[in-house]
């Protein structure tokens, strides 16, 4: 499969209430592919695609699972306690201003991240949502404690909220989507929460 077919099945997954899945919707089903750059597919690993074949896993991960992509550990900052915090993590950034194809209005990709790991709190200036695809996670927003969510669930942020996510036995991956002022520049992470 290629991107165009897995763009069209993702589109569906970003139905919820929230007008940012509205921009991710149409940002999937007008990409230019004509500003597509070539990139080097690497394999997912295993622990992923054992949680995305779960009969509980959005039916989107079938479609993932075939099309080849650039898995690599997320790059949003340079800080070494994010880049050695996100070395559990896979991601893809599809569309937007490093993503396979170009965009300067969204950011939206795949994420995920292996069992017993912790990505800490962290603010951007963009508003966000990630949808779950397989596997389950704990999501912080503000100061409010970690809930789980399982696929087909939701954790949205307003600009500039503080969140975190963790894992505990099971990987996830997810949907996300980034809108409004989508730069790097201000994106903070703080580490690990200690409550």
């Amino acid at each position: 499969m290629g991107l165009k077919d897995l763009f069209i099945a993702l589109a569906d997954v970003f139905d919820g209430p929230e007008a940012i899945e509205g921009h991710a919707k149409q940002a999937l089903l007008s990409a230019d592919y004509g500003t597509r750059h070539a990139f080097e597919p690497t394999e997912l690993t295993q622990p992923f695609k054992i949680m995305m074949g779960k009969s509980n896993s959005h039916v989107v991960c079938e479609v993932i699972t075939k099309t080849p992509l650039p898995w690599l550990p997320p790059q949003t900052s340079r800080n070494p306690l994010y880049v050695a915090h996100s070395l559990p993590k896979v991601h893809v950034e599809l569309v937007g201003p490093d993503g396979l194809i170009k965009s300067n209005s969204v950011r939206l990709g795949l994420y995920g991240m292996l069992p017993n790991f912790e990505y800490g709190i962290r603010t951007h200036p963009a508003e966000e949502v990630f949808v779950m695809l397989a596997g389950s996670a704990f999501w912080r927003r503000g100061s409010a404690p970690y809930k789980a969510l399982d696929p087909g669930e939701r954790s949205y942020h307003p600009s500039m909220m503080p969140h975190a996510n963790k894992t505990a036995e099971a990987p996830f991956l997810s949907a996300y989507v980034w809108y409004g002022d989508i730069s790097t520049l201000n994106y903070k992470y703080e580490g690990i929460p200690a409550d």
